[in-house]
């Protein structure tokens, strides 16, 4: 089969789930066989950009001709037998799929959070919850500024949200949810049920597992507001005011709360904030990990890091809902707190850490989990079978003369 990926890489200097997850089904699909290719923008090139070319980057973001019009010409000449658009913000934009139309190649995109209905993906503002926009126009991110806590770096992904809507709704064939969890939130907002297929994201062999009981307990992710860290600190707080739990805590990371979580590590002796790892020393530190702690506040789409735990013979605890709840189950491959409670979380940590014994089970548990359901194998089997629906779909639409894909056109721009 001949795969051409689409994606904008976020910038490097931060962990990034999606890029990670795109680097690794481009691997699996290679190994298999299959010609893959990549149509790529990088966020990091905007920093080298004219300062007239930064101010232009928000115009890109609901629209990008020039892309259209690069992708159109390459689809035409190297005729993939389908494209995988992954993240087009804010490089790449929708018009990537006009391009698709425009030569007649079917599409299949990967949903990694929840921007076709909420325009920062992350159905959640201040802190809390929040389906303002869902299933309405989205205003109120641009009134509350939900992205960046910024009005006007909010105004480009809203307006890309309300114009290119039926486009993404009609112009993809497939599009592969990441849990049942998303699937079920993005149905209830009225996105087209046949086309949302569930897809787990797989997780390569680590080649190293867990020995023995652990030695830390380890937050691995961006240190942002939504993922938790806040709460952990203040869980992590709690337990050490009734007298620790003879492990350390390790936060391995970068983002926006970095300077805050280096300060508070820096005057205790039962946390270490060691930076950002590389994928080795992320190996390495959750083979050693006691548990992996995943408390975010938001719905995640998916858990990257619980299922590499998981990979590792490692337990998680985790916030008990998003897709956590569908990864973890709760007292047999890990632990889950109630969100947003730091008590809740400070008692699972207790637990986890007080029960070796109990905890190695869970381990062994969620290592069978992982080759049942999230193995390189099991990967490959579903992003194939996506693809082989997206492009009998397809097929199916030529020769019965539906254009519906090409029929959103005057609705981007």
């Amino acid at each position: 089969m001949h795969v051409l990926v689409v994606h904008n890489r976020y910038n490097s200097a931060q962990p990034s789930g999606e890029n990670k997850v795109v680097d690794q089904e481009v691997a699996l699909l290679r190994e298999a066989g299959h010609r893959v290719e990549l149509f790529e923008r990088r966020s990091d090139d905007i920093a080298a950009r004219s300062l007239p070319g930064k101010v232009a980057v928000p115009l890109l973001v609901p629209w990008n001709p020039a892309v259209r019009t690069e992708l159109a010409a390459r689809l035409r000449t190297e005729r993939p037998d389908v494209v995988h658009v992954h993240n087009v913000f804010p490089l790449l934009s929708p018009a990537v799929l006009a391009a698709c139309a425009d030569a007649g190649v079917p599409a299949v995109a990967t949903l990694h959070n929840y921007t076709q209905i909420c325009p920062p993906g992350t159905l959640q503002r201040d802190g809390r919850p929040c389906t303002e926009c869902v299933g309405a126009t989205p205003l109120p991110a641009v009134r509350h500024g939900c992205y960046r806590n910024s009005r006007l770096a909010t105004v480009p992904l809203a307006v890309s949200l309300s114009v290119n809507r039926r486009r993404w709704w009609t112009g993809v064939e497939r599009f592969f949810c990441i849990s049942a969890a998303q699937r079920d939130v993005l149905v209830a907002a009225g996105m087209p049920a046949g086309r949302l297929a569930v897809k787990h994201n797989f997780v390569p062999e680590p080649g190293v597992r867990r020995e023995g009981e652990g030695e830390h307990l380890l937050y691995l992710g961006r240190l942002a507001e939504a993922k938790g860290v806040r709460l952990l600190m203040a869980a992590w707080d709690e337990i050490a005011a009734g007298g620790g739990l003879g492990v350390p805590l390790v936060i391995a990371g970068s983002g926006p709360l970095e300077r805050e979580v280096a300060a508070w590590a820096a005057e205790r002796d039962d946390v270490r904030y060691v930076g950002l790892y590389d994928q080795e020393e992320c190996r390495k530190a959750i083979a050693r990990a006691v548990a992996v702690v995943a408390p975010s506040t938001w719905l995640e789409a998916f858990g990257l890091v619980v299922v590499e735990a998981m990979a590792a013979g490692v337990p998680a605890v985790a916030a008990g809902h998003g897709a956590f709840v569908e990864l973890v189950e709760d007292g047999v491959t890990g632990l889950l707190h109630t969100p947003g409670e730091a008590a809740s979380l400070a008692s699972c940590l207790r637990r986890i850490a007080a029960g070796p014994a109990r905890g190695q089970e869970m381990g062994q548990a969620a290592r069978r989990r992982y080759e049942r359901d999230f193995s390189p194998a099991v990967g490959l089997e579903r992003l194939v079978e996506g693809y082989r629906t997206a492009i009998a779909v397809r097929s199916a639409d030529a020769r019965g003369g539906d254009t519906r894909a090409s029929r959103g056109d005057g609705d981007s721009r």
